[in-house]
């Protein structure tokens, strides 16, 4: 905890971005006035703009504060989180990107039944959707309580509550419009809020003649003599295959992320998706250059926090190396850039878990706007509870369990569906059925029992490696024993897919 200056500036930091959060929703709110503004934003949002709003909410508090916490915790092999994080855009972009914006639809539930022309996959879709958006949005509550109490003192649940008001504020007044405008807003403030303090710290280690890990009185148990860069040393007693895993749940779970997708619905069409892709590479390239930094100084000035509290090394750097009112400033400076990635990130999936309990749970008997807003509650409600009493693991951790489900889902769903004909109805169940089982079961084990050691801790804390190939082989070996269950319309819709809208119009 902060001194009192330190604690005054850090809850003035977390009400400006709040203030300024809700201000740009309420502008959003006067461009939103029908039901395809509030679910995607009327599909006119222009690539600069999504590239920005993209990379705001996609830039959670697992970039902001959980990659320095990894890097201090277990050195540069930690890059590979970042690294797979931005990497999944590049197969975003040449797989999926394009042609999931011209199959028309709204969520990944649309593109489902649009694709197989059934409700049971529809409905396995949407539950999915659902759970990965859950399981996102509760390291987002708990970071934020972690972020609140490093620099006010406020128990853990307050920041996820303020998290959680903000966001219900801001998505009840202007749906995706709104978001749009505030997430774009927040990137430029992660970005901001991350490199104005890195140039101050950079400077106190230079004058500090370049410390290094090796110096006296910095060596900490916590953190294994602070060995830096042992190649794929990590993740217990199976390294190697747990290295494999995360890259295979990041490279390939960003295209089955709910508030991701969601988003190249708000295209025009699917060259501007192409483009919104290119300039999130661009700038999640630009940010991702930062965090690491902070993680390896705190190697140096807060190796004690690598054993517990890793995720607050970002927030608790300035104090230590700056100290006094300039301490508390850049400390502030970050809180408002932590709060901010809490607030894009749970935004986004907010929107996208609310557009599908819309139209797959409250359309029944609430229509329209109204029928958003109350599953809007329910998006945050839940998940906020949930929070308050499963165990605390890494943000960055339960984030990469997110991928790990995305990737054993929703990937074989769309990269089967774009582009395999045989992919039928009942094959489509079966794998995200089997894929959203066995992740499930491992995140289920991770947020409850504390695993130490062995193939079965290391299984289970990286299950892409064996989920993904599993899901994928069950979809097909499914489909090819019903491939008489392809659907007619299969072809033609294919051909949808892959049609640049161009050529479509010079034909029509």
């Amino acid at each position: 905890m902060l001194g009192d200056s330190g604690t005054v500036l850090g809850l003035l930091s977390v009400l400006l971005v709040s203030v300024a959060t809700l201000a740009i929703g309420s502008w959003g709110l006067r461009l939103s006035r029908t039901t395809s503004d509030f679910f995607v934003a009327s599909r006119s949002v222009r690539p600069g703009l999504n590239g920005f709003a993209i990379s705001g909410e996609y830039l959670s508090g697992a970039s902001f504060l959980g990659i320095a916490g990894l890097v201090l915790s277990n050195g540069a092999e930690m890059l590979w989180y970042p690294v797979g994080w931005t990497a999944g855009y590049l197969v975003l972009l040449c797989l999926v990107a394009a042609p999931l914006r011209r199959s028309g639809a709204y969520t990944l539930p649309d593109f489902a039944e649009a694709r197989l022309h059934s409700r049971g996959v529809r409905r396995a879709s949407a539950l999915l959707v659902v759970v990965i958006g859950f399981l996102y949005l509760m390291p987002q509550f708990q970071g934020a309580g972690v972020a609140l109490e490093t620099t006010t003192g406020l128990p853990p649940w307050a920041g996820g509550l303020a998290v959680a008001v903000v966001v219900l504020l801001n998505v009840l007044a202007g749906g995706m419009r709104s978001v749009t405008f505030v997430q774009a807003f927040q990137y430029w403030l992660k970005l901001t809020a991350l490199l104005l303090p890195l140039v101050f710290l950079v400077l106190v280690w230079l004058g500090d003649g370049g410390r290094s890990p090796a110096d006296p009185g910095l060596v900490s148990a916590g953190v294994d003599g602070l060995a830096w860069a042992d190649p794929i040393d990590f993740a217990g007693d199976h390294p190697l295959y747990s290295t494999y895993s995360l890259m295979v749940a990041t490279f390939l779970g960003v295209m089955g992320l709910p508030h991701v997708v969601v988003r190249y619905y708000t295209n025009p069409d699917g060259r501007a998706a192409r483009q919104t892709t290119l300039a999130v590479l661009a700038l999640l390239g630009a940010f991702y250059v930062l965090p690491p930094v902070y993680g390896a100084l705190g190697r140096l000035y807060a190796p004690d926090l690598a054993a517990s509290g890793s995720d607050s090394v970002v927030l608790a750097l300035p104090g230590r190396m700056v100290g006094g009112l300039g301490g508390d400033l850049l400390t502030a400076l970050l809180t408002a850039g932590a709060f901010a990635a809490f607030l894009a990130t749970s935004s986004g999936l907010t929107v996208a878990v609310a557009g599908v309990l819309t139209q797959d749970v409250t359309s029944r008997r609430l229509e329209g706007v109204t029928g958003f807003r109350v599953s809007a509650v329910v998006a945050v409600v839940v998940p906020y509870l949930l929070s308050l009493v499963t165990r605390e693991v890494g943000v960055a951790t339960v984030v990469g369990l997110a991928f790990a489900m995305a990737a054993a889902t929703f990937c074989p769903l769309l990269l089967l569906g774009i582009w395999w004909r045989g992919l039928t109805a009942r094959g489509a169940v079966a794998g995200l059925v089997a894929g959203g089982l066995l992740t499930g079961a491992a995140v289920v084990d991770n947020l409850v029992v504390d695993r130490t050691g062995g193939w079965v801790a290391s299984l289970v804390g990286q299950p892409a490696a064996w989920a993904v190939p599993l899901a994928f082989l069950t979809m097909v070996v499914v489909s090819r024993l019903t491939r008489a269950e392809v659907p007619a319309h299969t072809s033609r819709f294919l051909v949808r897919l892959h049609t640049p809208e161009t050529v479509r119009l010079d034909q029509g």
